[in-house]
């Protein structure tokens, strides 16, 4: 059976010129404005027009895509999400000054010490903002020998299955309300800046930056996702200062192809601000670095495994630098055991081996972790449902030490 093409609404000038404006979903009288959950692609608007208008009471085709997919469901433009949750010329300042900081310590010419340092993730916007109160008052203090950058995660790589984040999950109930996420993450982040705390965060979906890059001081690239090439071009377009991790083997190398990779020009497939599918080029990122994280085979933050880091990153031709993490498996997953582990590298930073530029913590208000699922009136305040952390009063001890250390 064929099926006639429907036609297309005549197309406006206004339309022509902007593709991303289209007057077809907006009811009689109202629009939406230039980006709003209506702006689509005219090759999009095509699509939808034409499966909305045909109907075909017996189809025998086998189905052939699509089998396993229960929804799919629009997000709103990147654009929309941006005009709704402004950043303002003084937090885009800060950002920018920020990146320009981090930079310098990654490259040698600011002689302080770079600590990301905060919850695993957050799940609770109120606990975090009361974290970000305490910690701004502690890196004022600390300001002269350790710039200190707050953890402010917002997505969960998962070795099989479990909770991916506020951003997948915003309510903590399995409804996955991506758009509310996006827009909770965002507004969470432009809280952050205007506080003036510098923001690091790990990019998990090739999406998410488009949502909420701009306020981003920093940002890592997991253990997971190192090897993936997906990553590594859109390392290489991102604007800040970037992490890539050993694998969860442990593997070094990977790290250090993923650097040559993100430090290259790359095209690859993407989305634009509009929403619309997109062939994105971009110029390399040259802030790129190596963070030591552990593996399976045990923790890679003692002397002789951080001296052989720097040799190899070196004789791969970039900068003889790490920062090393004192959490995940070099502590074990254990919060009890992270603090030794950062006094240790600590330690090396003081005795001179200036190729460690920072490291990492995961602290929360309330030490450990706590189990989840549960009824969200049951959750501890202040405490972690990802990885176990530990807590602010600790937190403060380490720093103000390795400051009057290094």
């Amino acid at each position: 059976m064929v099926v006639p093409l429907p036609s297309l609404p005549e197309e406006d000038d206004a339309t022509r010129n902007n593709p991303g404006q289209c007057k077809i979903f907006d009811p009689p009288g109202e629009s939406h404005g230039k980006y709003g959950f209506s702006s689509i692609s005219g090759l999009h608007l095509f699509a939808i027009h034409y499966l909305n208008s045909v109907h075909i009471s017996m189809n025998t085709t086998p189905q052939v895509a699509d089998l396993h997919v229960v929804r799919n469901v629009p997000l709103p433009a990147p654009a929309f999400v941006l005009s709704e949750i402004k950043r303002d010329a003084g937090e885009a300042a800060f950002v920018a000054q920020s990146r320009e900081t981090i930079r310098a310590i990654l490259n040698g010419h600011d002689k302080r010490f770079l600590v990301i340092v905060g919850p695993c993730s957050i799940h609770d916007t109120r606990a975090g903002l009361e974290y970000a109160e305490r910690f701004i008052a502690l890196a004022s203090e600390l300001q002269d020998r350790i710039y200190l950058v707050m953890r402010v995660y917002f997505e969960k790589p998962r070795t099989t299955v479990g909770w991916k984040g506020l951003i997948m999950d915003p309510d903590l109930d399995g409804t996955d309300n991506i758009p509310r996420g996006l827009m909770v993450a965002r507004e969470f982040l432009r809280q952050i800046i205007a506080l003036n705390i510098p923001t690091a965060t790990e990019l998990l979906d090739p999406i998410t930056p488009q949502y909420i890059a701009d306020l981003i001081s920093w940002s890592a690239i997991g253990a997971r996702t190192s090897e993936s090439q997906t990553h590594r071009q859109m390392a290489s377009g991102l604007s800040m200062p970037i992490g890539f991790k050993n694998t969860i083997s442990g593997d070094l190398k990977a790290a250090i192809n993923a650097i040559g990779a993100a430090t290259k020009p790359q095209t690859f497939l993407g989305v634009s601000e509009q929403g619309v599918a997109s062939a994105i080029s971009t110029s390399g990122n040259p802030d790129c670095h190596v963070i030591l994280r552990g593996g399976e085979d045990g923790p890679n933050y003692d002397k002789t495994n951080v001296q052989d880091a720097l040799v190899k990153i070196g004789e791969a031709g970039f900068p003889a630098s790490v920062m090393i993490d004192a959490s995940h498996a070099n502590c074990g997953k254990n919060h009890e055991k992270m603090p030794a582990v950062f006094e240790e590298i600590i330690r090396q930073r003081a005795a001179g081996n200036k190729g460690i530029i920072g490291a990492m913590l995961e602290s929360n208000l309330v030490a450990g972790n706590q189990k989840f699922p549960q009824p969200l009136p049951d959750l501890t305040y202040g405490q972690s449902i990802t990885d176990k952390c530990i807590d602010w009063e600790t937190t403060e001890d380490l720093l103000r030490a390795a400051a009057s250390t290094i």
